[in-house]
């Protein structure tokens, strides 16, 4: 296996762990004092898209080695020529075919079109307590920028405060502050999304959501993720909050109950109890049953109010892909993610997270291969987001081509949280009376941070663009972490359009798989995607023997 490195001197960037494929460290810390990709570029934005100390150097790019199948083993190909998709009132001269004016808003959705100025959301941020600590940040930023944020599975089930009766949901303060906090800010671009596991869907989540909220909420139906192959998992350390997960009859490891548990824990023997999700459609044997149940589902969301209705599958094999695929169009679903291995989680098995599953590439040239087979029947296929390990702007221009026309969006997890934390760490030093509150981490700036400077204004790159957007009087409530996320966003974007705008595509749906070529000959063969030299070749020989 190719070792990505830690470092990269032209960027001026450090990863304070081994990277992964998308870049993060593998253990990425809500405390971390910098500097990757990700989290400079949550403070210098665009800037990071070139290389550092400009009059000062020349930069060469690294001896990259293509090994194995990977999005990194996609390459992104230009063209010398052409423009495609330009908007009205722009011509095919070249002082309209420039990088800025390239559209990367996309949009999803069956009856009900729902709008996003970047073509990218937030995978699912549920009831991990980092989810909770850093939402303002995270909710804020992306109403701002204008992408779906994801509301996970099991928010209202370990709300201490939350209320039920005879097994309802009558009191959710947790889930809706975290609705509020995105609909204060939203503006017609982006969504948020609740997700439904069985836990919710016995709790009544959707109903009381749909009571509350209407059609402001999309409602997601979750066959699961590419973190893991069982239900979503926390941790707690207190016996007191044990018991009452178990009472809410959710699966805890190990027993609070147990006296011998309790014992343990009062020693120090055992310090913390893992909360579990349950498995779905364990009562069903067939795939016509499965098929079923989750039409029925989907029916009954429907006569509930719902008009816009998502599934998120994770990293199964070939059969349920096909099914998540089939059973998302038949039945006329807004949004399809499919999450391949190799991406992020709050808390999974490691070894399982390591070892289990379909990884991304894999799986998403599958969806496209059969989303595919559908369209030559005359189905209007569901609209796909792709998720797994992707983190910057080249990997969301890849997946976005790998699986087009289908691709709308990129499910992108970790490297959307990591603006919420540094920004609410800068929060914190500025506001030592409301740290605690913040979850900042640090009691002074790190050098990393002041060499973008001292005060917020000077730090983030993106601050006078938040500005602009929400007023000088409403700068006041906006968090750090929102403006940090604007930033990194930013850099996404722009970063997006160049190489759109190189690749001569000025608009999401004209990028295609021919945008791409594979960097070595398994690539070729897993994605379907010509190898680099085979690309044009033909026409290559024909001009040349003309």
């Amino acid at each position: 296996m190719l070792r990505l490195s830690k470092t990269n001197d032209a960027l001026g960037t450090v990863n304070r762990g081994d990277p992964c494929e998308s870049g993060l460290c593998t253990l990425c810390r809500a405390d971390c004092k910098g500097k990757c990709e990700t989290w400079l570029s949550s403070l210098k934005g665009r800037k990071l898209l070139y290389p550092r100390d400009f009059g000062a150097i020349t930069a060469g790019s690294a001896n990259i080695q293509h090994v194995g199948v990977t999005y990194n083993n996609l390459r992104v190909q230009g063209y010398n020529y052409g423009a495609h998709g330009l908007s009205d009132g722009l011509s095919s001269s070249e002082d309209d075919c420039i990088f800025p004016n390239v559209s990367i808003e996309t949009e999803f959705g069956k009856n009900v079109k729902t709008k996003a100025r970047i073509p990218i959301m937030t995978g699912a941020l549920g009831s991990t307590f980092i989810a909770a600590k850093y939402w303002e940040s995270f909710s804020i930023g992306a109403a701002l920028c204008g992408y779906p944020i994801v509301v996970g599975e099991n928010v209202v089930g370990v709300d201490k405060k939350s209320e039920l009766s005879n097994g309802k949901i009558t009191k959710a303060p947790e889930l809706d502050r975290r609705i509020d906090t995105f609909l204060r800010y939203y503006d017609g671009y982006g969504a948020i999304i609740v997700q439904l596991n069985v836990e919710d869907t016995r709790n009544g989540v959707a109903e009381y959501v749909v009571d509350k909220y209407g059609d402001k909420v999309i409602i997601e139906l979750k066959w699961g993720q590419g973190a893991k192959d069982i239900g979503g998992e926390i941790q707690v350390t207190s016996l007191d909050y044990a018991l009452f997960l178990k009472d809410r009859g959710y699966v805890v490891d190990p027993d609070p109950r147990l006296k011998e548990v309790q014992e343990a824990f009062k020693h120090g023997a055992i310090k913390s109890f893992a909360r579990h999700s349950r498995l779905g459609y364990t009562s069903l044997s067939s795939e016509p049953e499965v098929r079923k149940s989750f039409m029925d589902s989907v029916a009954y969301l429907r006569k509930l109010g719902y008009k816009r209705i998502s599934l998120k599958t994770g990293s199964y094999g070939m059969e349920a892909l096909a099914m998540s695929i089939k059973y998302a169009t038949d039945a006329k679903l807004d949004l399809l993610t499919i999450d391949g291995s190799g991406g992020g989680t709050g808390m999974s098995p490691w070894n399982m997270m390591e070892s289990w599953g379909v990884p991304s590439i894999h799986l998403h040239s599958k969806a496209y291969e059969y989303a595919n087979i559908l369209k030559e029947k005359g189905k209007d296929v569901v609209d796909m987001a792709f998720a797994g390990g992707l983190a910057k702007e080249d990997q969301i221009f890849k997946a976005i081509a790998l699986g087009s026309p289908f691709t709308k969006l990129v499910c992108m997890g970790r490297s959307l949280m990591i603006p919420g934390y540094l920004g609410s760490n800068i929060e914190g030093v500025f506001h030592p009376d409301r740290k605690e509150k913040l979850n900042g981490n640090w009691d002074e700036l790190p050098a990393a941070v002041k060499e973008c400077g001292t005060s917020p204004e000077e730090i983030f790159a993106g601050y006078y663009d938040v500005q602009k957007k929400v007023g000088k009087d409403e700068m006041k409530n906006i968090p750090l972490g929102a403006i940090a996320n604007w930033t990194a966003v930013d850099k996404l974007a722009a970063g997006l359009q160049q190489l759109m705008a190189g690749a001569r595509k000025f608009t999401l749906k004209k990028v295609s798989r021919d945008d791409l070529f594979s960097a070595n000959r398994d690539t070729e063969a897993i994605t379907g995607i010509p190898f680099i030299t085979d690309v044009m070749d033909k026409e290559a020989k024909k001009i040349l023997k003309s």
